[in-house]
């Protein structure tokens, strides 16, 4: 799996156009199966009507949006090209990808790219297409709802790598350059590597039960502040707070589990064998 960085756009159509491998039009509708993941915050603040199908053109409009809605804002250097596009690809000899596992992985690598917050609905805009085989792009806009320039980490690049790496091992996919990749033999499991997988069971951010239980909070908070009146906002906001809790909650089982993988194992010494010596 090799992710590559392309140089920022102004606009979303260009990168659309090459994820697709066709023209935006404003009559091709694109269903999950193409679009296989976006921001959080799409439900709460673009789609109205759930059971609506986007078509391309609208999806490149909604990218756009950020320009419109703050023109003034800029990077810290004063540049305008927003648009930021990660092609991810597949090793020719990779099997296929299935949608919820394109879905994850373009989750994870926009969280390695920094476009998206784990409890931030309010981030950037951004979308993950996968219309060609073993390929994913995602394409965001660095403006955020508030209107706020999101500058990508630094170092952005090694970031991209190393969540490469973690689906590779995760997905069992083939280490680009090298063979293809077998399980490792391992010793028996320690009662602190049992304990360590548990804890990391309960931290997963994408199936684990405390994910899910957070997602629920999310959503109904989203869902009250949409009442009128003062008391749903208040009520939204102490269910994000709990949400935010929650998150916090599971990197510290995250943090508690990487520690007890990496406690030290005190070696022995080895026995010296002591010999007298006797005279004949």
């Amino acid at each position: 799996m090799i992710p590559r960085l392309h140089e920022r756009a102004h606009r979303p159509c260009d990168p659309l156009e090459e994820a697709l491998g066709r023209p935006v039009s404003p009559t091709e509708g694109l269903t999950e199966y193409t679009v296989v993941a976006r921001w959080r915050g799409l439900d709460y603040f673009a789609l109205d009507d759930g059971e609506k199908v986007w078509t391309s053109a609208e999806w490149a409009d909604h990218l756009e949006d950020p320009y419109r809605e703050h023109p003034f804002a800029a990077s810290p250097d004063d540049d305008r090209r927003a648009v930021l596009h990660i092609v991810v690809r597949l090793h020719p000899a990779d099997r296929e990808l299935t949608g919820p596992e394109w879905a994850e992985t373009a989750h994870r690598f926009a969280r390695a790219a920094g476009i998206e917050i784990p409890g931030n609905k309010t981030g950037c805009r951004w979308i993950a297409v996968q219309a060609q085989r073993g390929r994913l792009d995602l394409i965001a806009n660095l403006i955020d709802v508030d209107g706020v320039w999101r500058v990508p980490p630094a170092d952005i690049l090694r970031r991209l790598s190393d969540e490469a790496r973690r689906i590779e091992q995760d997905l069992s996919l083939r280490v680009p350059g090298g063979p293809t990749m077998r399980p490792a033999i391992r010793p028996a499991p320690t009662a602190s590597s049992q304990l360590a997988t548990v804890l990391t069971q309960l931290a997963d951010e994408q199936a684990g039960p405390l994910a899910a239980v957070r997602g629920l909070i999310e959503h109904t908070a989203h869902r009250v502040a949409r009442q009128p009146g003062a008391v749903g906002t208040g009520t939204a906001h102490r269910l994000e707070l709990l949400a935010r809790r929650l998150h916090a909650i599971q990197q510290d089982l995250d943090a508690t589990a990487a520690q007890l993988v990496r406690t030290p194992v005190a070696a022995v010494p080895p026995t010296t064998r002591r010999t007298s010596h006797r005279s004949p």
